[in-house]
């Protein structure tokens, strides 16, 4: 990450320690992950999430993503600690020495895309990603896209699975799955990754501005069904959807020094 980060990138790294206060432990489902918020509420005493100035999340990277999306502009730092599979989000589970692990920690400043999805209805749907805002086919027939940035036309006929706008923070996700680049936390930059095309055969994506809106039309939509997905929250049967970076929300997530975001990055690359 960078130690002077772009005010407008999707991503922010900040040089300053987030002092450790009144914890909130928060967890998953996962057994590993109850028993492990039990024993540290035990060492540590715990707070109200609403009252805490940190919290700690107790899961994996889907948790880590519930999380942050449910204390979305709350100004409270999100510390993960994994007890999930992957966890790419997540530093290293330690009970030992927490608040010093949180004080020493790095902010990184996160803001989602927002998508603006029309159903076929006309009904208009917001939601916010971290991660990725994906359209994929809902039957057999292949999704017929046609898309534009920044109100003019770039593809007129993108005929795939699905397509996806990914963040930086989302692009080692379901971007990276569908062959998409990897982009550094606080790269201005997001990638629109198309999902098994067909016609053009050989496009791979691109890779856009931060600052970009992109805008997805579906066409055939009777014949050719399509969802849009922003992270979890999914709008069925959609003819036209809109994502751009909302530089007016924020999340903050707190990471260790020593296996920082950027780190962690560099690592999935040369795996």
């Amino acid at each position: 990450m960078n130690e002077v980060a772009r005010p407008d990138a999707q991503n922010s790294a900040e040089t300053d320690s987030a002092p450790a206060g009144r914890i909130a432990f928060v967890a998953s489902e996962a057994p590993d992950a109850h028993q492990a918020q039990a024993r540290l509420v035990a060492r540590y005493g715990t707070v109200a999430p609403e009252d805490a100035d940190i919290i700690v999340a107790l899961g994996g990277d889907g948790f880590m993503l519930q999380t942050l999306h449910r204390f979305r502009d709350s100004g409270t730092p999100i510390y993960g600690m994994n007890r999930g599979s992957v966890g790419f989000l997540m530093n290293s589970f330690r009970e030992e020495e927490l608040p010093e692990r949180i004080a020493a920690s790095q902010r990184v400043v996160i803001h989602p895309l927002m998508m603006e999805a029309t159903d076929i209805k006309g009904r208009q749907h917001r939601a916010w990603a971290i991660n990725e805002v994906s359209l994929i086919r809902q039957s057999y027939q292949a999704a017929k896209l046609r898309i534009a940035i920044d109100g003019k036309m770039r593809m007129e006929e993108l005929i795939c699975d699905g397509v996806m706008v990914a963040t930086p923070a989302g692009s080692t996700a379901y971007n990276l799955s569908a062959q998409g680049p990897i982009l550094p936390i606080g790269t201005p930059l997001l990638a629109v990754t198309p999902i098994s095309a067909f016609r053009p055969r050989r496009w791979r994506g691109a890779l856009i501005p931060d600052r970009a809106r992109v805008d997805i039309a579906v066409m055939e939509f009777e014949k050719r069904p399509v969802n849009a997905t922003a992270d979890h929250f999914q709008v069925l049967d959609v003819v036209a959807v809109r994502a751009r970076l909302d530089q007016s929300s924020s999340m903050t997530m707190l990471v260790d020094r020593d296996h920082s975001i950027e780190e962690r990055i560099l690592a999935e690359q040369f795996g």
